[in-house]
């Protein structure tokens, strides 16, 4: 059972600078990402050289494994397996994924239907999910970490959810140690989340 394999970023840059502050790579606006799906580009925000954030465009889902037949790895969830150790042990191979919503899918194989989650109506509808980021062969890739699911999401699906991040945990995760930054991967909080769009269950 696959981990949220669609999400939506509909930000303006204006909105990603409220909430994340100031990043080179500006642009007048991006546009509207009504529907990222595995293998498709998305923003992404990193630390450049100089230190400061960036904004670029990636991939979305590493290049797998050759025992996985290298099929694209789009959640990170063993966080104590090598092949996301070292990445989460780099801070500058850290990124934070911009996400206005994101998508589970419930039903029956043949009628599934699309259940969209996001921010409670009182916060700001732009979030961030946790994510690494690597370089390769036609650009950088990105994956983004997975944890236990909360109730809220649990309830469509319980197998797990993507990490979220409040805006004051972003330079906790994109700077923090290893340790630190395993202990951001836990369910967001139910009451600041609220179905957007249930597929008309």
């Amino acid at each position: 059972m696959t981990v949220c394999n669609l999400y939506s970023m509909t930000a303006t840059v204006d909105e990603m600078k409220k909430l994340f502050g100031a990043f080179e790579g500006n642009r007048a606006n991006l546009p509207p990402f009504d529907e990222i799906y595995p293998g498709k580009p998305a923003p992404v925000l990193r630390h450049g050289a100089g230190g400061g954030l960036e904004l670029e465009t990636m991939t979305w889902g590493f290049p797998g494994p050759v025992g996985a037949k290298g099929r694209p790895v789009t959640n990170v969830r063993n966080l104590a397996s090598p092949f996301w150790r070292s990445a989460l042990n780099s801070p500058e191979r850290r990124c934070v994924v911009p996400v206005t919503r994101f998508c589970e899918w419930t039903g029956e194989v043949g009628a599934k239907r699309k259940v969209w989650f996001g921010m409670h109506q009182d916060h700001d509808p732009l979030f961030a999910f946790a994510g690494l980021w690597r370089p390769g062969e036609g650009g950088p890739f990105m994956a983004f970490l997975t944890c236990e699911a909360n109730a809220l999401v649990g309830a469509v699906h319980p197998k797990a959810m993507p990490v979220m991040l409040r805006p004051r945990q972003i330079g906790d995760w994109l700077e923090g140690t290893y340790d630190n930054v395993c202990a951001l991967a836990i369910p967001f909080a139910d009451g600041e989340m609220r179905i957007i769009d249930d597929g008309g269950m």
